[in-house]
């Protein structure tokens, strides 16, 4: 089976102030199908732009990154973008949902992207609301959820497209230690119906729920285990 993502001596650099400021230095690192992987690693060691890159949301300035077994480097915009849409799902710290837009219709945004109709997305978004656990507040804006609930409906935003890999930044951040707990079950319920997943965070007590930990520290993998 193709890995989901394979990584091998990617470096980014970017170029502040006439700077160049080297953010990975040559990383290298596959994430099978099906696997549950946390990146961990102090503010600056690199994780976030890790992330960034293996969710194609941006691109290596060296070495090789294959997502889906499809190399970035060859993509153009709009097929990386295409490639995002139907291989990665994101969950962020801070939710990013739209306020004025109940749960339902955030849900089905990523489906817009696809082309399809309005119905059949709200179908499919309902239908995974129902997933984790939230069919009954399918109507509901983000400032009548709390914050587990928001965190739930970015997950299903997230799966709404059938991913592969789940990439999860912080996951747990903003919530509190009991509502987080049952967030990383949600993600660990998922995982194992097959679903990859990749979790950055700085709490070694999360990361260690995971079946592998990845340790950064400036730019680069210093531990994997």
């Amino acid at each position: 089976m193709t890995p989901a993502i394979v990584a091998t001596g990617v470096s980014r650099t970017y170029h502040l102030d006439g700077l160049d400021v080297p953010a990975l230095r040559g990383v290298s690192l596959t994430v099978a199908a099906g696997d549950y992987v946390a990146v961990v690693g102090t503010s600056g060691s690199g994780k976030s732009t890790l992330m960034h890159l293996l969710g194609g949301l941006d691109r290596p300035t060296g070495g090789t990154l294959l997502i889906g077994g499809r190399d970035v480097a060859t993509l153009s915009p709009d097929e990386l973008a295409a490639l995002r849409n139907t291989t990665i799902g994101f969950v962020f710290q801070s939710f990013h949902l739209l306020a004025r837009t109940t749960a339902q219709d955030n849900v089905g945004l990523p489906l817009v992207y696809r082309g399809i109709g309005r119905r059949e997305r709200r179908a499919r978004a309902a239908a995974m609301l129902e997933r984790v656990g939230l069919a009954h507040r399918t109507g509901h804006r983000p400032n009548q959820l709390s914050g587990g609930e928001q965190q739930r409906v970015a997950i299903a935003r997230a799966l709404v497209t059938g991913p592969s890999v789940l990439l999860a930044d912080e996951p747990t951040g903003n919530l509190d230690s009991t509502t987080g707990g049952q967030v990383l079950e949600l993600l660990e319920s998922l995982n194992a119906e097959g679903v990859a997943v990749v979790l950055v965070t700085h709490d070694r007590e999360v990361a260690a729920r995971a079946r592998r930990q990845i340790v950064m520290r400036d730019g680069l993998i210093v531990d994997a285990a």
